[in-house]
């Protein structure tokens, strides 16, 4: 899918320079730097992260009530 995108002028030398260094494809670049970020701000596992952390708490909780 082609796509039109504006950047910073910095950010954009900066990719190039990288690129050219990694003898990557523009496009491979950005769509890889996207994919990572995307993976990294999922909604779903900040939501699941989240409802790891409340199990946990309810689990020690009800724990915490039981007499041993």
């Amino acid at each position: 899918m082609k796509t039109a995108i504006s950047l910073p002028d910095d950010i954009f030398e900066k990719a190039e320079r990288y690129a050219r260094r990694a003898k990557m494809k523009r496009s491979q670049l950005y769509g890889e730097a996207l994919a990572e970020y995307l993976a990294r701000h999922s909604p779903d596992e900040v939501t699941e992260a989240m409802n790891r952390v409340v199990d946990a708490l309810a689990a020690r909780h009800a724990l915490g009530r039981v007499e041993w």
